[in-house]
């Protein structure tokens, strides 16, 4: 059932043909990964939906997965965090990636999405063009449009219905599909929380802002030696004496965004091992670079993060903005998922995407969300909310989870945000069994 075609470049490409059909299922099934039965779908779709006079095409790839026994079950799509991340790629050799999978395919056949401009999806890899054309292009990189490339896959598969399991970043995606085409789903899952609905994304960044300072100060209790240590690097980063191995400069805010990694289990132990080592050394420097949020590997997670919280609304560079008084005052209050618009300037990676990423900070973002279609939306849903989540406020949450009515939020301190994957599948089968009703909470 594998659908080809030829793949599309970063920027506008020429027009293509509409999805044909899937063929049933017959040998193309290749098994060459062990315990998995895969198939590859291809298919080439417009840039923008909305617009059937646009000609632009892009090409989006999803791999299916099964096991053996698996091939007559139902579909669930999964969509990943991020945004601009591609999907995972499967096995069962390694519980850790993703943990979740085999607890999936116990009652699913898993459709993991490359989503558009990541991936096999045709990737935004280098800007193509004038700064305000590609700015243009990547404007149609966000939930609304994935939501449609899914509704293409699910046709092209011959699908009526299917379950769809979303991952943060997935999970907002998820919410944009709840309020465009709820008639497509049979359930859904929400792991890392919901986006909020109708709130400036200033709102969002002063609440996580007030969380990672809980967890900068929770950190520092736990390893009181490593405050000094931060403070030090500081100081050395604003002199410009902190580099990754590949020379660029690690600014002082670079520096302290390294508290993202406090927002995943096992982070809080990352960190205080990377500060053990002397910042010259050249372990240092490679494990810095690692561990760095918003690398240039996938340069959409930082060229449109933002936008991913602009339900009809400006970011204007929202988390440098609100950045609170008590983190300017600190320089040891480490900082998330918070982009600041000077790495720009001093990454190498990212330096192409400078101009770009300043004219999306400016573009006007249409609404994502209904309420009206959210609070009609007849889906079985359960969603994972974390206590501590670093990236989306519990409040947020909590908030959107009560405008859809046969929703079944679990709040729970046991995991950070990556629970999903490392829960090994005890969250996902909370969530099946809690839509299912098998589970009151």
């Amino acid at each position: 059932m594998t659908s080809r075609a030829t793949p599309r470049p970063t920027g506008p490409s020429s027009s293509g043909s509409a999805p044909e059909p899937a063929p049933a299922l017959d040998d193309a099934w290749r098994r060459f990964i062990p315990g998995l039965i895969t198939d590859d779908v291809r298919l080439d779709l417009p840039l923008v939906h909305s617009d059937p006079d646009d000609p632009r095409t892009i090409q989006v790839y999803a791999r299916i997965v099964a096991t053996p026994e698996g091939l007559d079950k139902p579909y669930l799509v999964f969509l990943q965090g991020g945004p601009g991340c591609d999907s995972p790629r499967p096995t069962l050799t390694d519980p850790q990636f993703p943990g979740w999978l085999a607890r999936a395919l116990q009652d699913y056949r898993v459709v993991l999405l490359d989503q558009r401009g990541t991936g096999l999806s045709s990737p935004v890899s280098e800007p193509v063009g004038s700064a305000e054309d590609q700015a243009e292009y990547l404007t149609h990189m966000r939930a609304d449009e994935i939501v449609e490339d899914c509704e293409d896959i699910r046709r092209h598969l011959g699908v009526e219905h299917w379950a769809a399991l979303g991952q943060s970043f997935g999970g907002f995606t998820l919410l944009r599909y709840l309020s465009a085409h709820p008639e497509s789903l049979t359930a859904g899952y929400f792991t890392g929380g919901l986006s909020a609905v109708g709130h400036h994304p200033d709102s969002v960044y002063a609440v996580t802002f007030a969380g990672m300072e809980r967890k900068s100060l929770e950190y520092y209790r736990r390893f009181p030696e490593d405050r000094d240590k931060v403070r030090a690097l500081v100081d050395l980063a604003a002199e410009g004496g902190v580099r990754t191995p590949w020379g660029d400069v690690v600014t002082a805010s670079r520096v302290r965004s390294l508290g993202n990694n406090l927002g995943a289990s096992g982070g809080a132990e990352k960190l205080h091992y990377l500060l053990e080592l002397e910042p010259s050394s050249r372990a240092f420097r490679y494990d810095l670079a690692e561990m760095l949020p918003f690398g240039g590997r996938n340069p959409l997670y930082a060229v449109v993060h933002e936008s991913c919280y602009a339900d009809g609304a400006t970011t204007g560079w929202s988390a440098a903005r609100t950045m609170p008084k008590s983190f300017q005052d600190d320089p040891t209050l480490l900082t998330g998922e918070h982009l600041f618009p000077e790495w720009f300037d001093t990454d190498s990676a990212l330096q192409p995407w400078k101009d770009v990423a300043h004219l999306l900070a400016y573009h006007p973002w249409p609404r994502l969300y209904d309420t009206d279609a959210l609070r009609a939306a007849q889906v079985p849903c359960a969603a994972a909310v974390y206590y501590h989540d670093a990236y989306v406020p519990l409040q947020y949450s909590m908030e959107t989870a009560a405008l859809l009515p046969d929703m079944h939020p679990w709040v729970t301190s046991e995991y950070e945000h990556n629970g999903s994957n490392a829960s090994g599948g005890a969250v996902l089968d909370r969530l099946i069994r809690l839509a299912r009703r098998d589970l009151v909470r």
